[in-house]
This record gives C-alpha cells, structure tokens and sequence, in this order.
C-alpha cells in the first residue's frame, strides 16, 4: 500500500467494521467510515482523530444507490483516493424460508449484502482503473462454501459475493487491480442479534469457535498488506469447504437428521 493510504469501510459502525476502522487508523491509514448510524460513525471518527487519525464519516445506506453513489463521491473529493474498499456491510435474517418477510428478509438481505457492494465497487472502479491501483476486499461467509438451513437468503448473497469477487478479480487484474474474498466462521458481533435466530434445539456454533471483531479486523489487515484470492478463517474451515464438495450427500443426511427433523418437530409441537 502506498504511504497513508486511504480505506473505505462500508457497515462500519459496530463490529467488524468498527474494528477494522481503529486497526487501520492505528496503522497510519486514513479511513472513510460508512453505515446508516450517523452518530456511532461520529463518536468512531473523533475517537480515531483523538488518536492523531483522520477519519471521514459518511451516512450511507447501502440499499440506495444514490447513497452508496454519494458515497463513492465524497471519499474521492475528501482524499483523492481510495486504495482499499472494504465492502463489510451486511446482514442476516436466519429462518425458515417461509418465514421470511419477502421485502425486510429477502429483498433487503439482497440489496445490501450484494447490490450495495456491486454499486460502489463499480463507482469506485474507474478511479482504480485510472491509478491502475487499488484493492477490492469483499466481506463473504463460510455460509458463501456451505449452505446450510435458515441460511437460505443469507447464502444465496454469500454465494453471490463469491462469484462476483472470482469474476471481478478475472476483468480487473490486468489494471493492477486485487480482489480478495474474506471467508470468516462465526464471528461475536451484532448479527446474532440482527438475525433473531431462536432455535428450540438449542444447536448453535461453540463460542470457543467464534472469533472476535478484532481477530476478523487483523485478517483483513494482512489480506491488504499480503492480498490473495480468498482467506478462510479460522482456517479448519477449509475442512467444511471440502466436505460439502467432495462428500455433500453425507452433510444432507447428517444436517436433516441432527438439526432439520429434531428442531421442525420441536416447533411444530408448540
């Protein structure tokens, strides 16, 4: 990365976005802070300035593409650059797909964690183009290598965000352009909460598998330093990656019997 370079972090009002807002800033980069949280960009902004940072917080929400156009906008004409585009913001909605609001649920989910991250990656991508410089790093999920039950929307966009990083990193490459995909587990944020997961089984990931906004926030930070294709963290990931390629009749069987049947029946029964 070039001297004081400049990352845009989009969803950067709390948990992973606000983490890596304060890494960087620490690291001598200047930040531009992005979400619908005009207040919680605020206080990041001047808790980054305190620090001897520069910070630029921008409201912005992410399903209107007149935000997210504004956005690209005000980054460029504030620094004169952009360097890294850490496309963050998301949310999930985890529950039977018959459930789900067809516009909260479905639709939003879509719009940003997939249309806002296209809409400002390709705002962004003529200044890069023109510098034949930049880094796109696209926040996906191990939801985005295995689908798993009430993940419906939420890996449908994970998904998405991994083919269009794979076809991204393919057309801008010869501009000297990276594209990353960052593929975390679970991680102790807001979106269990976001989420309203309310299992009767009680099935949810161990918490000493779970990493921490900060964790998440180093990986992204050597992702920057170090870029490469895709980054599976932790990395015994890579195992639940491989099993459902090579093996995914064995995770069909095993995730209906431990978790479909026992949990529809325990809600059907109440």
């Amino acid at each position: 990365m070039s001297p004081q370079p400049v990352i845009l972090i989009t969803g950067a009002s709390a948990g992973i976005g606000a983490a890596t807002a304060r890494l960087f800033a620490q690291k001598g980069c200047r930040v531009v802070l992005a979400a619908r949280r005009m207040a919680r960009l605020q206080a990041l902004a001047e808790d980054i300035r305190l620090q001897g940072g520069q910070a630029l917080p921008v409201e912005t929400d992410m399903s209107q593409l007149e935000d997210v156009q504004a956005l690209a906008r005000a980054a460029l004409e504030q620094y004169g650059q952009v360097d890294v585009l850490f496309n963050n913001a998301g949310f999930g909605r985890l529950d039977w797909l018959e459930n789900l609001d067809p516009l909260k649920d479905v639709q939003g989910q879509i719009q940003v964690n997939l249309t806002g991250m296209i809409w400002l990656t390709q705002a962004l991508l003529p200044h890069m183009i023109a510098r034949r410089s930049g880094h796109v790093i696209n926040m996906a999920s191990v939801a985005g290598m295995v689908a798993t039950p009430t993940y419906t929307v939420y890996a449908a966009t994970k998904f998405a965000v991994r083919g269009f990083s794979e076809a991204l990193r393919r057309e801008v490459g010869i501009h000297g352009i990276r594209v990353s995909g960052i593929y975390p587990g679970g991680v102790d944020t807001e979106f269990a909460e976001v989420a309203g997961i309310h299992r009767t089984t009680k099935i949810y990931t161990p918490r000493f598998m779970n990493l921490s906004a900060e964790q998440v926030a180093q990986a992204v930070w050597r992702l920057a330093r170090r870029p490469r294709r895709m980054l599976v963290i932790p990395w015994t990931l890579r195992v639940a990656g491989w099993a459902n390629l090579v093996m995914p009749g064995v995770l069909d069987w095993a995730i209906e019997r431990l978790f479909v049947a026992p949990e529809r029946r325990q809600k059907s029964a109440q």
